[in-house]
């Protein structure tokens, strides 16, 4: 199985809710269209921040079956939900952090890994107690947008090639 986006979140502004959305325009060097990061009003933004995050299904389905914690409409505060890249997905191996060193597709977007994304204790503050424990090690990854492009779910991820 291909590993594809399973969901896509926005906030447009920091401390807002997350929003479900089918489909977003991603814009090279600022993020995701109506995203806080993009916008430049998230909580990070200047400090800390990330144009674009992912974060694995696989992890959140065990969040939920192993802690309680609420991870599943949008909590997490990531912006693409991605299945398939825990078992036998685009890059196989160690999960999204598999694609370190790449430049990737989704949807007609091109993106590159950035880092991993470790949870905040502001998370928490946003979400529910345990949230940010639960994310942990699972946390999922910063990508950087490269070329402007539509990203919507069911977009498979297609591996380009390493940054270089």
């Amino acid at each position: 199985m291909a590993a594809r986006v399973e969901a896509l979140y926005v906030a447009v502004r920091g401390s807002e809710p997350m929003l479900r959305v089918d489909r977003v325009t991603a814009l090279a060097g600022r993020g995701l269209d109506g995203d806080r990061y993009c916008e430049r009003s998230g909580y990070w933004t200047g400090v800390d921040e990330c144009q674009v995050t992912l974060i694995s299904a696989e992890d959140l389905d065990a969040i939920t079956r192993d802690t309680g914690v609420a991870v599943g409409e949008g909590q997490h505060r990531r912006n693409i939900v991605v299945r398939g890249m825990i078992e036998g997905g685009a890059v196989e191996g160690a999960g999204l952090q598999a694609l370190a060193g790449q430049r990737f597709r989704l949807g007609s977007a091109l993106f590159e890994y950035d880092r991993p994304r470790p949870p905040c204790a502001y998370i928490e503050a946003l979400t529910e107690p345990g949230m940010t424990r639960s994310l942990l090690g699972r946390g999922g990854i910063c990508v950087r947008v490269i070329e402007d492009g539509s990203v919507g779910e069911g977009d498979e991820i297609v591996v380009a090639a390493p940054r270089g």
